[in-house]
């Protein structure tokens, strides 16, 4: 009798051990669905943004005709007027967090900013690291010389002189690639004012911000002196794991693409649909 005894209280004691052992596995289990769960709000920015009514948008506001202050002080632009009407059709306010640009992409991984405005060129090496929207802009870029400069005629011919760039851009590193020395600045602005006064030799970048310094400054003593045989496209840029945020805003850049209304933004600062 004592010995079934025994035997039934050790039985009822593994039972007890198993049951325990159960109910954390389970509880292990619970937890890590709930982990997940919040994980996954938590990545959520879409959510986020439209919580808090805002989306906050990093912009250079030194980089006509793309974002720069007019002559009243006020922030505008193709990538400002673009971004505003994509705030609006998400139904939040855009609030414009101005930086330079080397700074930018330090930003946007400080959470400064939900997305970048910035014409940024959608390559592979930042497609490692960040998520881009559809592309909403097509460019090539040109090499520009002081007018009095017949020598570069070509990107092959900028070998060992000074090109005033961006240091962290697509056109720093193809001035690099041509064997150019590159001379730190803050945008376009000051990369064709250095080359007006001769203080560098070159500078590549963007076609339509040449078109446009031109229109603003038809006397200005630069030129173009080689195109690019390649287009760039842009398109927002965001933190990796934006999904819910990249794919609201694709969809609201279609149904501004498709109403018409990219058009008229585009023929505004450029005199034709850049997105062709």
């Amino acid at each position: 009798m004592k010995k079934l005894s025994l035997i039934f209280a050790l039985l009822f004691s593994f039972m007890l051990v198993l049951s325990a052992c159960g109910k954390d596995n389970a509880d292990k289990d619970n937890n890590k669905t709930d982990n997940k769960t919040a994980e996954k709000a938590g990545n959520d920015l879409l959510k986020k943004v439209k919580d808090e009514g805002t989306l906050l948008i990093g912009t250079e506001g030194t980089y006509p005709p793309f974002t720069f202050h007019d002559t009243s002080g006020k922030l505008t632009g193709f990538d400002v007027d673009l971004a505003t009407e994509v705030a609006k059709r998400i139904g939040v306010k855009p609030e414009f967090k101005e930086t330079q640009w080397d700074a930018m992409f330090a930003g946007l991984d400080a959470k400064r900013f939900d997305i970048i405005a910035n014409e940024v060129g959608i390559r592979p090496d930042r497609q490692e690291k960040y998520d881009f929207s559809d592309p909403y802009i097509t460019s090539a870029g040109v090499l520009i010389a002081h007018k009095d400069n017949d020598k570069v005629k070509s990107f092959e011919d900028i070998k060992g002189l000074n090109a005033a760039q961006s240091m962290t851009s697509n056109y720093a590193d193809m001035a690099k690639k041509y064997g150019a020395k590159i001379v730190g600045v803050d945008g376009f602005q000051q990369a064709v004012e250095l080359l007006a006064q001769k203080r560098v030799d070159v500078t590549i970048n963007d076609k339509l911000s040449f078109l446009d310094y031109k229109k603003q400054k038809p006397d200005a003593p630069i030129k173009v002196v080689a195109t690019a045989d390649d287009a760039s496209s842009s398109g927002f840029m965001f933190r990796k794991n934006s999904d819910t945020l990249v794919d609201e805003v694709n969809k609201v850049l279609k149904d501004i693409v498709d109403d018409g209304t990219y058009k008229k933004i585009s023929e505004k600062w450029f005199g034709e649909d850049v997105l062709k």
